[in-house]
């Protein structure tokens, strides 16, 4: 019997199989799908005010939007990226060549140790000198291998990678221009109260926007106070040592840190004092004053999470996704946090930037009851 029930039960069936259809099919462009999604966000004030100046032109202001987010974000990016390849590659060649030995290094820095640290590595089974040179340096030729390997097949694939490159470009040309109404149309097809609606794409929205401007500034200028660094005591491979304490810096307290902590306890270990208590000083009071400083006012104002709760959600999303999980891991656990705020009762206006806050509707005023027989007239009273 064709019921309305069983047409509503096999429309549900229908509407899931599809979607879940067209979700297999982006799935190999998920990457440029989702940073097309990104780049729309952060991109989108700079496309109103132009739409603003010139309202009758949207596909001049999109495409001049496009031009600018190319010129800006990811041209520097792609040269970035072209010479990092070349350094990765040249520092394995040297691992292999044993120009660089890490082994050695860690040998000079047990050999400085004093008697009671090498008697607690002992304990620990961390003091066989032998076994733990030989993991060092495995363990480093293993690591450069793998970078190596992925620098050259990025290389490799030019043609996936240009074909990934245009779908991106394309996807942010149309959600820069036609991003409105998509996502009003996106609003309606959500079963949602429509306040709940609001909330959920202002916070979706405002942590997307945070976390990738904040995070990528404060990654880019730990990068660059970190090379600048290296730089000036002479080490080897300043770009890869540049952009491995950029990507660390993702992680918000402990990023950098991973990088210059061990080249400053290095250089301790050799009598090379100077270098060593500068570069933790340096470490400590600027590379480390930059997480601690400018993090807060640029990712933790507008996100509104607590810092743990960043810490883990970006190593948890970056675990699973990558590169792209330092942005879906932050965003999830803020919509956990709003959703379940919602749930409970207890999500307030507070809980959004000021420009972000949905405005209270003021209540339509009760319908006025007249005496029966007296007709309404179409002149004012």
């Amino acid at each position: 019997m064709n019921t309305p029930s069983l047409q509503r039960a096999v429309f549900l069936l229908l509407l899931c199989v599809v979607t879940v259809a067209f979700w297999v099919i982006l799935w190999p462009f998920f990457g440029a799908v989702f940073w097309g999604v990104v780049l729309a966000i952060l991109f989108t004030p700079l496309h109103r005010w132009l739409l603003a100046k010139m309202p009758r032109r949207r596909n001049v202001a999109a495409l001049l939007t496009l031009s600018f987010c190319l010129l800006i974000v990811i041209l520097p990016l792609l040269a970035i990226l072209a010479s990092l390849i070349q350094e990765t590659v040249l520092v394995y060649q040297r691992v292999q060549s044993g120009q660089l030995d890490f082994g050695a290094y860690l040998q000079q820095v047990l050999l400085a140790m004093p008697e009671w640290m090498l008697s607690l590595l002992n304990r620990l089974g961390l003091g066989d000198l032998a076994s733990l040179q030989d993991k060092l340096t495995a363990g480093a030729a293993q690591a450069s291998q793998f970078v190596a390997t992925q620098a050259i097949n990025i290389g490799q694939n030019t043609f996936q990678f240009i074909i990934s490159f245009g779908v991106m470009m394309y996807l942010l040309f149309f959600l820069l221009r036609d991003g409105r109404s998509l996502v009003t149309r996106i609003i309606e097809a959500i079963p949602l109260e429509p306040d709940h609606k609001r909330r959920l794409i202002a916070k979706f929205t405002t942590v997307t926007r945070a976390t990738v401007k904040g995070n990528v500034m404060v990654a880019v200028t730990q990068g660059a106070l970190g090379g600048i660094a290296f730089w000036f005591l002479g080490i080897q491979g300043v770009l890869l040592w540049s952009v491995l304490m950029a990507f660390l810096s993702l992680l918000p307290a402990i990023g950098a840190g991973l990088i210059w902590a061990p080249v400053a306890i290095y250089f301790l270990a050799s009598g090379q004092l100077a270098q060593g208590l500068g570069l933790i000083a340096y470490g400590v009071l600027v590379i480390g004053m930059v997480d601690n400083v400018l993090r807060p006012i640029l990712v933790g104002k507008d996100t509104r999470m607590p810092d743990y709760v960043v810490l883990i959600s970006t190593i948890g999303g970056m675990a699973l996704m990558g590169i792209n999980g330092f942005v879906i891991g932050p965003v999830i656990a803020a919509l956990f946090i709003s959703a379940w705020g919602l749930f409970v009762g207890r999500e307030d206006e507070d809980d959004l930037p000021a420009d972000r806050q949905v405005p209270v509707l003021p209540k339509a005023p009760a319908p006025v009851e007249l005496p029966a027989g007296k007709a309404r007239s179409g002149k004012p009273d």
